[in-house]
């Protein structure tokens, strides 16, 4: 007991206090970043990289102007050690806009149900908790098969209404089409019912303003959260726009919402309780619940999953090897073009989501989680008391070498399980896997992972595997830089995909 007791007193007179880890400060970081500075205009992942190769793998960026001290780690092996301190209710940055909108600004809406994107606390956990056992439920998605199918159906139809004659390559606004099929997809579930985005009703006026809503806000909010703002002080122009989208989004999200339970109010049919759409289930709880979660998923649904589908075309499009083994294994389950997917046949499809896992790793949706740690840990030696907002930069080691081998190459292959005994498909070599599997989170970790996963990636999943089932797909264009840095990563080039039917 004593000798454990040392042990422990003297690794803490080794650490150094959380005082000395380095730090720009606050005087030459504001510098940096207004015109003519160092990080003028350059985007978030850009200036963390540079603040790393002068700073270290650990340090300090000010806080400004309202905003909190954060601190930056580039480590991957600090990254369990943050999560495991994220304590029951896991507080996470860069969302502070949204919760001024929706506890403050528009407080008589919301009135105290805020959703689980803009909070924290026990306020999230409240809310997380009761919406949980309806979202997260694997056989939910059993409800959404034929329907998600009847989306990606249209969807492959509209290519071929849309794609060039000679060269069959989809016009430069692809990106919008795209937008339209994961609003489709999301409204499935979240409004229980397909709003017409992909054919019939694409001139709905409220339909461009939430679209342009949702661009917008995450344009703005990328300004307003990663960068010094005044809007705390001095509600700025850019400030105002910021609200104006927020409120776009929530008028027509409401709007659509009210719609839905106007229609299944309409429907008293009691159906079996397995039979329940998520938006009956939620109603059952709580009408004001159900119809923040349906806005929450409205809003967090469409540039998200746009961005993750644009990264798995882009991969499978520039690794032609790999998109015939993901056919061959497609046409495994769909022998037929319009033959429909089940639960069980998806279930065999390893393949496909080893694909749609690494191109997450080449093209992630974020450059990095953020956590405030609810207990004291040390990092690197240092002192990190609780409460400290800590950066776990991600983006840069998903192409490391020393993390991913032979990271620059699209391989599917390093996410497979271990083959069955006696067989040697689908297996993955050792030399492929990574050496440290906290580097690369697309949903999160731990209690406040998306809520939305399951979801979504039935939505990938399907979707991919009916545009492999039906085309040939590549893209002939420059591919250097094709996502830019919002609060997330969107598509920065245009989308000049080429879909050549398959015959059989």
């Amino acid at each position: 007991m004593c000798c454990k007791y040392s042990a422990i007193t003297s690794e803490c007179k080794r650490t150094r206090s959380y005082d000395t880890i380095p730090k720009v400060s606050s005087t030459q970081f504001l510098f940096y970043v207004l015109p003519g500075g160092r990080y003028y205009k350059k985007e978030f992942p850009y200036i963390m990289l540079d603040l790393h190769n002068r700073l270290g793998t650990l340090y300090r960026i000010p806080g400004i102007l309202g905003k909190d001290e954060f601190l930056v780690t580039n480590d991957p092996a600090h990254f369990q050690q943050v999560i495991r301190a994220e304590g029951p209710w896991p507080e996470r940055q860069g969302k502070s806009i949204l919760d001024f909108h929706r506890s403050k600004f528009r407080k008589d809406f919301y009135q105290g149900i805020e959703g689980i994107i803009s909070t924290d606390g026990e306020m999230w956990a409240k809310f997380r908790f009761t919406v949980n056992p309806v979202m997260m439920q694997p056989k939910i998605i059993r409800l959404y098969y034929q329907k998600m199918s009847n989306v990606n159906k249209e969807f492959v139809q509209r290519i071929r209404e849309i794609r060039d004659r000679h060269t069959f390559e989809v016009p430069e606004t692809f990106e919008e089409e795209i937008n339209r099929f994961t609003l489709e997809s999301v409204s499935v579930v979240a409004l229980d019912k397909q709003l017409g985005l992909i054919n019939e009703n694409r001139n709905d006026p409220q339909l461009r303003k939430l679209f342009d809503a949702i661009n917008q806000y995450f344009a703005l909010a990328a300004k307003i959260e990663l960068r010094p703002s005044l809007w705390r002080f001095l509600p700025s122009s850019r400030f105002q726009q910021a609200m104006q989208a927020l409120d776009d989004i929530q008028e027509v999200s409401a709007n659509f919402v009210n719609e839905a339970l106007e229609r299944l109010e309409r429907d008293p049919t009691e159906k079996p309780e397995h039979e329940k759409s998520v938006l009956e289930k939620l109603l059952k709880i709580d009408k004001k619940i159900a119809t923040v979660m349906a806005m929450d998923m409205i809003m967090a649904g469409v540039d998200t999953t746009t961005s993750t589908f644009t990264g798995c075309l882009l991969c499978i499009a520039k690794n032609p090897a790999k998109q015939v083994k993901l056919r061959e294994e497609v046409l495994r389950i769909l022998p037929h073009k319009d033959s429909d997917f089940t639960e069980a046949s998806m279930s065999s499809m390893s393949y496909l989501r080893a694909c749609i896992k690494e191109s997450l790793r080449f093209y992630p949706l974020i450059a990095g989680n953020s956590r405030v740690i609810k207990s004291d840990i040390v990092l690197n030696g240092y002192q990190i008391p609780k409460e400290t907002a800590v950066i776990m930069m991600a983006q840069g080691l998903q192409m490391d070498d020393d993390y991913y081998p032979r990271s620059k190459e699209f391989l599917p292959e390093r996410w497979l399980r271990k083959a069955k005994e006696g067989s040697t498909v689908g297996q993955c070599p050792n030399t492929l896997k990574t050496s440290n599997p906290f580097i690369s989170l697309p949903f999160g970790f731990g209690p406040r992972m998306c809520i939305g996963k399951r979801i979504v990636e039935m939505e990938l999943e399907l979707s991919i595997a009916r545009l492999i089932r039906n085309f040939y797909i590549e893209f002939n264009h420059c591919t250097d830089k094709p996502f830019k840095n919002q609060l997330i990563n969107v598509p920065n080039i245009p989308l000049q995909f080429k879909f050549t039917d398959v015959e059989y």
